[in-house]
């Protein structure tokens, strides 16, 4: 059983797609700070997990 997951997500600035590895073993509750893959944009992503499921998955820009 893999304990990574891939996971789509827009930028909240450029609007372009972005791909996200997400660690499952990381907890039910995440937040990282990730650049956007098109404009360098910093991203706060809030991930949500149940088990080895994502639940869901937040993008907003930093100072929001």
């Amino acid at each position: 059983m893999s304990l990574e997951e891939y996971e789509n997500f827009l930028c909240p600035y450029c609007g372009q797609p972005n791909r996200l590895c997400v660690d499952l073993s990381g907890g039910t509750r995440q937040e990282l700070i990730v650049d956007c893959e098109v404009c360098c944009a910093p991203i706060v992503l809030c991930v949500r997990l149940h088990g080895n499921k994502i639940l869901s998955m937040d993008a907003r820009k930093e100072n929001d």
